[in-house]
């Protein structure tokens, strides 16, 4: 395996406001951008030709990573003008790929943070001789997503909806966002138009006959589509829960980076990220949180399970649960934001303005 696709073109309408001003395989996770991740875990397998396929806020990977080579890797951008689709997505750098036609290309969907073993999936994929495989993993509820049930031999036999009712739960299997395709699936792709790798060019395969592998590595697997998942798989990563090379210190408790000031007795737990130039006041208390490059995190203030936008501000004994503060936004002194609250970019809270009542 010497070459790979990132889907990396998606806007992460769901991550906003921390997608508003950066593409969501760029918003640092554990110190650097996710998409750091992945591609460490790639070369770490043997990868050495990765095309990125960008659309959103193109212009923002090529100036960080440039041509790959201090990773070891060889990169390349493909910019969609118009959406394509995870298929289209995928056709539109084919010209990029220096794959044979019977060769296996690795997939990667931009968002999904696991700990599948790359290598397992590729000799899965050449065993069994199939056209595509997929990486699955196993979901306690899986309503929320497509099924894919395989037979004895792994072998996929369906792609059913999300199912409405529990008699269409037939398996806990899902498609986990990591494939190998023959060059020749990839070519045969249409061109200039969306496609659906999940909806239209699975199904089409299947119907047509072609062999479809699905390997279920149920290891760690975590989709970082909301701002909560982005702060746990964040904290995952430094904590050590999920595997990744590009983790920037020692895997423990707290990250933090150069150039931040914490106060002696503020206290760091649970994976908590704190970024470059950031500063935490005396008596904060921040856990399995990320504070992004120049925030403030005021004296006093509690923090869980929360991300804190670069340059923003949060006042003294403010308290956030489970809240996004975006880019630049400020939140007074005395605030109490909980539950999935957000604060969009440049907002300005003022003290006291927003608090929970003590039987909420």
């Amino acid at each position: 395996m010497t070459e790979a696709i990132l889907l990396v073109g998606g806007k992460g309408t769901r991550l906003r406001p921390l997608t508003v001003h950066t593409p969501k395989p760029m918003v640092p996770a554990a110190g650097v951008p996710f998409l750091a991740h992945q591609l460490a875990r790639a070369r770490a397998a043997g990868v050495e030709h990765v095309v990125l396929a960008t659309s959103y806020l193109a212009e923002v990977f090529e100036p960080y990573f440039g041509d790959g080579s201090q990773l070891g890797l060889h990169l390349e951008y493909v910019t969609e003008r118009e959406p394509l689709g995870t298929g289209g997505a995928i056709r539109n750098v084919a010209s990029r790929l220096r794959s044979g036609p019977n060769d296996p290309v690795l997939i990667f969907n931009g968002d999904i943070l696991t700990g599948l073993d790359i290598n397992s999936l590729v000799e899965t994929h050449q065993r069994t001789g199939a056209d595509v495989s997929l990486h699955l993993t196993r979901v306690s509820d899986p309503r929320a997503y497509g099924l894919v049930p395989t037979d004895a031999t792994g072998r996929v036999t369906a792609f059913l909806e999300k199912p409405q009712t529990p008699e269409e739960i037939v398996t806990d299997q899902i498609n986990a966002g990591a494939y190998v395709f023959n060059r020749s699936v990839i070519d045969s792709i249409p061109t200039g138009r969306p496609v659906s790798v999940e909806r239209e060019t699975f199904p089409g395969l299947l119907t047509a006959g072609a062999h479809l592998q699905g390997l279920v590595d149920s290891t760690y697997w975590l989709d970082l589509g909301t701002p909560q998942a982005f702060v746990r798989g964040s904290a995952d990563l430094v904590l050590g829960r999920a595997p990744s090379p590009a983790l920037p210190g020692r895997r423990g408790d707290r990250l933090v980076l150069d150039g931040a000031q914490v106060a002696e007795d503020a206290k760091l737990t649970g994976g908590t990220v704190i970024g470059a130039d950031a500063r935490i006041g005396a008596g904060a208390r921040v856990e399995g949180s990320t504070v992004l490059a120049g925030a403030v995190v005021g004296e006093g203030a509690r923090v869980r399970d929360s991300l804190i936008g670069a340059g923003a501000r949060i006042g003294a004994r403010t308290i956030l649960d489970g809240a996004v503060i975006g880019d630049g936004a400020s939140v007074g002194a005395d605030n109490e934001l909980r539950d999935g609250m957000r604060v969009w970019c440049d907002v300005a809270i003022p003290t006291g303005a927003v608090r929970f009542s003590s039987d909420q």
